[in-house]
């Protein structure tokens, strides 16, 4: 029987990351990504990483809330075997309250990184070794038509085939009718997902809807256009469109993904890790596979190492139509070594040999 895995140390510390431009959905703007790294280190030596990437305008958590959960974490985790990762898990969510779900994320992510490693098993085998390739699409955030157009241009030129659209930044549907267009005739052929981070009314969505029609525009995918809690909007818009409907912000909890599926609120269920931590998201999979509802994997602000595990997560498992892993291509600087190979839009994580493969990069990386 292989020895426990004992944690010696956990240390945390904010990670920021300059981005390109600010990343703009529905709810407002982030100008750089506040994150925070978790390392354990095992009494072996192996260490493993994990990241937070708290979104304040997608659920209101904060890097400041997720430091103060993972720094209170240090003094009852030390001496833990690393394998209990659940319920070191649930532990903490217990101790941290609600409202903790990417500080979650990157707590379990770093110790099943250190058990991965230990054990020399790449993090998608892990998962399940379903599959190692994945395609992303890559995002138009808010702004402008002619932003809009050039972004898309952009994307096309990476050879990124699928775009997804931010929608209801200005509150004005005929302005987000204005800035597709130019999207679409930027990149005629490219499929477009339509993500409104529960920002849009019925009203505006109707809007969008005929205006979408006036041009000709059929999405593959409505992304959380409507509050969270709004499942009888949700489920009428997917029933009067004709087109499949993606559940996100309404869905951060295995009972959210019951109530979705009992609802006929949506097709498609995207899930997080920032959501709701590792242990919560292979639960919601079950759940949706269980009652029928396709797969998407996405995530927030976050950069290589925090997106590699979301790849090794969905190819792992298997089985997910669609991926929204594009964030590192928005951050003006990268603090790490490995993470997935990303040619086009087909993301590979096979040469992954052990946990997920990202490691700092450099000792000036903030520490405390």
């Amino acid at each position: 029987m292989a020895a426990p895995m004992i944690i010696r140390r956990l240390d945390v510390a904010p990670l920021e990351i300059a981005l390109r431009e600010p990343f703009g959905i529905s709810g407002g703007a982030l100008k750089a990504a506040n994150n925070v790294l978790v390392t354990v280190e095992l009494v072996d030596g192996t260490r493993g990483f994990g990241e937070a990437a708290p979104f304040p305008a997608y659920n209101g958590e904060t890097q400041g809330g997720a430091l103060a959960a993972l720094r209170n974490a240090r003094d009852w985790i030390p001496w833990r075997d690393a394998g209990d990762w659940r319920a070191i898990g649930a532990e903490f969510r217990a101790r941290s309250g609600a409202g903790c779900g990417a500080a979650l994320c990157a707590l379990e992510t770093a110790l099943l990184d250190a058990v991965t490693r230990r054990d020399r098993m790449p993090l998608w085998r892990h998962f399940g070794g379903a599959g190692t390739e994945l395609e992303t699409d890559m995002t138009v955030t808010t702004g402008s038509p002619a932003a809009a157009a050039a972004a898309a241009r952009d994307i096309r030129r990476r050879g990124i085939r699928i775009i997804k659209v931010k929608v209801g930044g200005s509150g004005v549907m005929e302005f987000d009718l204005m800035r597709l267009d130019a999207i679409r005739d930027a990149a005629p052929e490219s499929p477009l997902i339509l993500d409104g981070n529960a920002g849009l009314s019925r009203a505006d969505a109707s809007e969008l809807v005929r205006g979408l029609r006036r041009l000709g525009i059929t999405p593959v995918l409505l992304e959380q256009w409507l509050p969270r809690d709004d499942l009888a909007g949700m489920r009428a818009l997917g029933e009067e469109t004709g087109w499949t409907v993606a559940a996100d912000e309404s869905v951060a909890s295995v009972a959210d993904a019951r109530l979705v599926a009992s609802e006929r609120a949506a097709q498609v269920v995207n899930i997080k890790l920032m959501k709701a931590g590792v242990a919560e998201a292979l639960a919601i999979s079950a759940v949706a596979r269980d009652s029928g509802l396709g797969l998407m994997i996405g995530g927030n602000v976050e950069s290589i190492l925090a997106m590699t595990v979301s790849a090794c997560f969905a190819a792992g498992l298997g089985g997910f139509a669609f991926a929204d892993l594009d964030t590192p291509l928005f951050l003006a600087d990268n603090p790490f070594t490995g993470g997935y190979a990303l040619e086009g839009g087909r993301i590979s994580v096979a040469h992954i040999e052990a946990g997920h493969g990202v490691a700092p990069s450099r000792a000036n990386l903030p520490s405390e």
